[in-house]
């Protein structure tokens, strides 16, 4: 009688029961769908080989040129190495990027018979948002945190009279590594959101251990961070940091939704409002007064 109204429960809020065999077979036919949009976007990668190649090594040509080394040119060591490079694992990272809101959706279709038929409906914010923050995390590895990091570096060599010859797979294995990590780094918010979907973890929870969250997010930025440096270093931590909460905001107003409440947006804008004034005071004070930061009472000082 109680298996029945659990069951009964279930269909009611669009839950669906499926066996072991089944959960394997939609599995392995997600996981084919998910290759086949890989493949797709791999030749669409393959067909601007050159011109992707182009745009991933400006960050190396812009740090020589700026260090004043000239040709400001990466280097071929073996005979295959630009062949590799260029013409597939280049267009493999690409692909993965282009294709990352296929993979996504295909993970959710494979999940969502487990959830609640209201939280199915979630569905393309979460496609979305998944996508678009592993997008996003890329761009920020290419236009700040690699670009910086490999500047210092080279600085490194040509500041202690060393001509740098770097070759073209240590360069574009640097900048996987950067920019994957910075990709999947920014879906934080994205496994928030997920393992407060699944009961895993809750708001309050996250928040109370927030501490510890943010010295392993210290410790995951000092290993994504290609330099020793600390701007570097903070270059990902803050942002990772700011992910972090926003993914215990979106959990919280999940939980929300779940028990039906509302969320109190008068206090939500009423915080923005406080923090956007504060933003602009401070912005004004050291632009049209000339004062600067100082590490003490009252803190902006002439």
């Amino acid at each position: 009688m109680g298996d029945q109204n659990v069951l009964a429960v279930a269909e009611e809020q669009g839950m669906l029961s499926m066996s072991l065999m089944e959960h394997l077979e939609e599995l392995r036919s997600r996981i084919i769908k998910a290759l086949y949009g890989l493949v797709a976007a791999f030749i669409l990668s393959l067909s601007f080989a050159g011109q992707l190649w182009d745009v991933i090594k400006a960050p190396a040509t812009e740090a020589l040129t700026h260090l004043g080394v000239d040709p400001p040119r990466l280097a071929v060591h073996t005979p295959m190495e630009a062949f590799t490079v260029i013409w597939v694992e280049l267009p493999l990272l690409c692909s993965i990027f282009l294709a990352s809101p296929w993979i996504v959706y295909q993970l959710w279709a494979f999940i969502s018979p487990g959830l609640f038929q209201r939280e199915r409906r979630l569905a393309v914010p979460f496609v979305l948002t998944t996508g678009g923050l592993f997008l996003v995390g890329g761009l920020f590895a290419y236009f700040l945190a690699f670009r910086f990091g490999l500047e210092f570096l080279f600085g490194i060599a040509t500041g202690n009279g060393v001509q740098p010859v770097i070759s073209i797979s240590d360069y574009f294995n640097l900048f996987c590594n950067v920019t994957l990590g910075a990709g999947l780094v920014f879906e934080l918010p994205v496994l928030i959101f997920l393992l407060t979907l699944l009961h895993v973890a809750s708001p309050r929870f996250l928040l109370r251990h927030s501490r510890y969250a943010i010295v392993i997010i210290v410790a995951v930025a000092a290993i994504l961070t290609p330099t020793p440096d600390y701007f570097n270093l903070m270059l990902v931590a803050v942002p990772m940091c700011a992910l972090y909460f926003l993914g215990i905001f979106l959990s919280y107003f999940l939980v929300l939704r779940r028990e039906g409440k509302k969320l109190p947006w008068n206090a939500i804008i009423l915080s923005l409002v406080f923090v956007l004034a504060v933003a602009i005071a401070s912005y004004a004070l050291v632009t049209y007064f000339h004062l600067h930061w100082s590490g003490q009472w009252p803190y902006l000082v002439h």
